[in-house]
């Protein structure tokens, strides 16, 4: 399949993806010299969101509870909400002019992002701010190695220039928070509505569930606010209240409760979800105790007026924990991202697991090896949700992984949209034991035929 569909849908016991592109007029079509697929036929030949819904709502309620459920979100989130919130994408990831040394970090940065996918055959885009900055912190410390046989007033102005750019790159992150920020509040709340039903439909578990994990590629803190207006709690490796400290150590904590009038165990709290950022945060900075995660405002102007504290006055943008890490005063160059990337191997690679990623393009090698040994387990199951696939990359891996019983895909506009992934195609956020007590009165107060009616009627949005 050269050409990427509008739309790719594959769920259930499909055998392949379905193509299928919008009509004028309302309604989807199959594309052209696609077969007759028996779902389709089934309906008539018809495809329009009634029958999307009942194909993939009761796949994915199934499958969000799994023994273990993990969401991956890329960027592809944080630009949905901000294109609801204000019409803008958010965060500019494009390449950035060095003083010394362009022309070797831009070549080898090309090399590395042709080899992880994005640039394409044509060489359209190029590499991007993190290609470049992570080139030219492996070039500092090899001139650093060097030492005395090299000029030292290049490898300062190298690493001077990475401070900056790491500067300039943090502000253009915080912009796309204050792009949210300062939208419409109407568009503003819709769009937070819309994000707080996405995250709520994954933590909203039965209490014999594993608790979700949420893993995310993204600097932006977008996920935190809309846990936070969700009231949702979020466990991570960060310890403490006015400073938190990144601890190595990760216990099994957890937050229960104690129903009144109840003994034995304590319930498990909900709206609790375990949360990991692999590439680091904004708000995460290097000093000499640790990494401590900084207060922060979302949206804020710049970064550099919160280093102006005890403690972090010898803090710079040149030690912020946004991948690529700059600071190379710690014993082992890769931490904290070692522990970060362990816990998202643990999490995901484990029998009955579900993986879900949304506006995740597979650019990541690092995370893709550990997608790939998830799925030699024969119980586990990658669903993969993304407005388009632009660079080919989804459909790449599911032809070469060859594991196509164990992917469900949902690409697409008609499928991605946030707004209508949240709205149809999700679970609802409280699944619990009501929906099945409503439908035992309903089987015994009204009868069969009733019922099935009534049912129907709930599924369509139809009953008051």
């Amino acid at each position: 399949m050269n050409k990427v569909p509008a739309n790719i849908l594959k769920v259930r016991d499909d055998r392949r993806p379905v193509c299928f592109t919008e009509v004028d007029g309302g309604g989807y079509e199959l594309c052209e010299d696609e077969p007759e697929i028996g779902w389709i036929r089934a309906s008539d030949g018809k495809i329009d969101t009634h029958i999307l819904r009942n194909r993939i709502e009761p796949w994915l309620t199934s499958l969000f509870q799994s023994e273990h459920l993990s969401l991956l979100a890329g960027s592809g989130l944080s630009t949905a909400v901000s294109l609801m919130a204000s019409g803008k994408s958010g965060a500019d990831m494009k390449a950035v002019h060095f003083s010394v040394y362009q022309e070797q970090i831009d070549n080898a940065a090309s090399i590395s992002a042709e080899k992880a996918g994005r640039i394409k055959e044509n060489k359209e885009n190029g590499p991007n701010i993190e290609d470049q900055i992570r080139v030219a912190n492996e070039l500092l410390r090899g001139l650093e190695i060097l030492g005395s046989t090299i000029k030292n007033n290049k490898r300062d102005q190298l690493r001077s220039d990475i401070e900056a750019k790491m500067s300039q790159f943090a502000d253009s992150v915080l912009a796309g928070e204050t792009v949210i920020a300062e939208s419409d509040e109407i568009k503003r709340e819709k769009a937070f509505n819309i994000l707080v039903t996405f995250l709520m439909s994954f933590a909203s578990r039965t209490g014999t569930r594993d608790r979700v994990n949420i893993f995310t590629t993204n600097y932006d803190r977008v996920i935190e606010m809309g846990a936070e207006l969700a009231g949702m709690h979020l466990l991570d490796r960060f310890v403490g209240s006015l400073s938190p400290l990144f601890r190595s150590s990760r216990l099994n904590i957890d937050m229960h409760y104690n129903p009144p009038g109840m003994r034995g165990e304590p319930r498990y709290l909900e709206g609790v979800a375990r949360f990991t950022k692999l590439h680091g945060s904004i708000d995460w900075v290097q000093t000499e105790n640790g990494i401590r995660r900084i207060g922060l405002p979302f949206g804020a102007d710049s970064i550099k007026p919160f280093f102006n504290a005890p403690g972090l006055r010898e803090s710079t943008a040149y030690k912020l924990m946004i991948y690529p890490n700059s600071a190379k005063d710690v014993e082992t160059a890769n931490y904290p991202y070692v522990d970060l990337f362990r816990d998202f191997a643990a999490a995901v690679c484990r029998p009955n697991s579900t993986l879900v990623t949304y506006g995740y393009s597979f650019g990541d090698d690092h995370i893709n090896r550990v997608i790939k040994d998830m799925l030699t387990i024969p119980s586990a199951h990658l669903v993969v949700i993304s407005y388009d696939d632009s660079m080919g990359r989804i459909m790449k891996i599911y032809d070469e992984w060859g594991r196509s019983a164990q992917m469900s895909l949902l690409i697409g506009p008609a499928l991605a949209d946030l707004s209508i992934l949240s709205e149809y195609y999700l679970p609802k956020p409280a699944i619990d034991k009501t929906t099945f007590r409503m439908s035992e009165l309903l089987r015994q107060r009204m009868g069969s035929e009733d019922q099935i009616e009534h049912s129907k009627d709930i599924e369509t949005g139809e009953v008051s």
